[in-house]
């Protein structure tokens, strides 16, 4: 009897579905090139957009080109479309030419330019404008652009900082949304975390996951709770959708903004629209300082906003918090976290991988301290407004601004791209 030998450079993957949302792996080797010819072939069907959110500083760094490299090849794309976050104008110049080597159709955003800070100010007069700077509020303005620009039916975000970026990332993440034999309507990119000898992805491991299973053993199985955990890696900063989610999509502008987009996904559609999918074998990008003295920097910060984010949502479907409910949810999380280091270091030890125990259980503490100083947030602010309005709401306020937006994005490419 012949006994089967896996081919050494296949994934390491499986074929389990839990939760609520459909999970399409990596099961076989299907070639690049395999992949963006029938990519190609569904362009002609749905049009895809990148939307790629991106400080200058990470055109200094060595993902940022590389991926450029990668960019260069695609031969399916419609249009590229780049927010620039914290660049001055010989930055613009030298960004518009460091992404003058795309061969699509290529934009870029220059959200510190004067022409979209008079475009802000003006949604500011009428209170609709994003209430602070950062990723939430880059993705924002792209999305409109991309909505006035018409040329995108699928539509694909992903970070800048990737350095262990290939084309195949790109395919697998926009192949459940340009497939027109598909019924998805938003697709999460999802990718293990092990890089460099050890395990990463902290915040989603040592907060996101034991804090949903916190909140499910207080307040029970909800539907919303169930589908949370259903999500392998619900951090992920890739994720693909089809172009009529953007309009009623209202974004976070903290660092809650992949929380908030998931929530908007459950809130808006069927979970039968919605899927995950391995994108990436190998996958690392640059790593955030936990921060345990500023909590306004880092993971730190990122924990407040990820927390408050959830207490949100769940306050919206009749969840009563209060003081002492946020007492308990502290004492349980911190109980569940622990045991969640015990696991990653059996997993560490058996995969031969280093794992600082020591550094685990100080993430989890300070993740401890920061649940109180979200709910206490919580409790201070319940008018607090996180969200950017969605471009439903601009629309019919300013039926006027997408092309005032797109017009503004034109004018500063001719001026400053020659």
């Amino acid at each position: 009897m012949a006994i089967y030998q896996p081919l050494q450079e296949a994934p390491v993957t499986d074929f389990f579905q839990n939760g609520s949302i459909t999970t399409l792996h990596n099961l076989s080797n299907r070639t690049q090139d395999e992949m963006e010819r029938e990519l190609m072939e569904f362009s002609r069907q749905r049009p895809m957009s990148l939307l790629l959110p991106s400080l200058y500083s990470e055109l200094e760094g060595e993902a940022l080109p590389a991926i450029l490299e990668q960019l260069k090849q695609v031969p399916y794309l419609s249009e590229i479309v780049i927010g620039l976050d914290r660049a001055d104008e010989a930055q613009y110049r030298d960004a518009l030419r460091q992404f003058s080597v795309l061969p699509q159709h290529v934009r870029v955003l220059w959200n510190d330019g004067p022409r979209l800070r008079e475009l802000d100010a003006k949604l500011e007069a009428r209170g609709l404008a994003p209430r602070e700077a950062g990723k939430g509020r880059n993705v924002w303005y792209c999305l409109g652009y991309i909505l006035a620009s018409n040329r995108g039916e699928a539509i694909a975000l992903h970070d800048c900082d990737i350095v262990t970026y290939d084309r195949l990332l790109l395919a697998r993440l926009f192949y459940p949304i340009a497939n027109p034999n598909f019924n998805y309507e938003f697709c999460k990119g999802y990718y293990s975390r092990v890089a460099s000898g050890k395990i990463n992805g902290r915040v989603c491991r040592l907060l996101v996951t034991p804090l949903i299973r916190t909140l499910k053993k207080i307040y029970g199985h909800t539907e919303y709770l169930d589908y949370m955990d259903s999500f392998r890696y619900a951090l992920a900063g890739e994720f693909s959708f089809r172009r009529d989610v953007i309009n009623d999509l209202r974004i976070p502008s903290d660092w809650g903004l992949e929380i908030g987009v998931l929530s908007e996904m459950h809130r808006n559609y069927s979970t039968n629209r919605l899927c995950q999918v391995d994108i990436a074998h190998r996958y690392d990008h640059k790593h955030q300082k936990v921060s345990f003295d500023d909590q306004e920097a880092g993971l730190s910060k990122m924990s407040i906003d990820i927390s408050k984010s959830l207490f949100r949502k769940l306050a919206t479907q009749g969840t009563v918090f209060s003081t002492e409910t946020f007492r308990s949810i502290k004492a349980t999380y911190f109980r569940i976290a622990l045991d969640f280091v015990e696991t990653y270091r059996n997993d560490a030890i058996i995969n031969g991988l280093d794992f600082d125990i020591h550094r685990e259980e100080q993430t989890v503490e300070l993740f401890a301290r920061n649940l109180m100083k979200a709910g206490q947030t919580f409790l201070e602010n319940p008018m607090e407004t996180p969200f950017i309005p969605s471009w439903s709401r601009i629309t019919s306020a300013a039926p006027e601004f997408l092309q005032e937006l797109k017009s503004a994005v034109e004018m500063d490419y001719e001026e400053y791209g020659t």
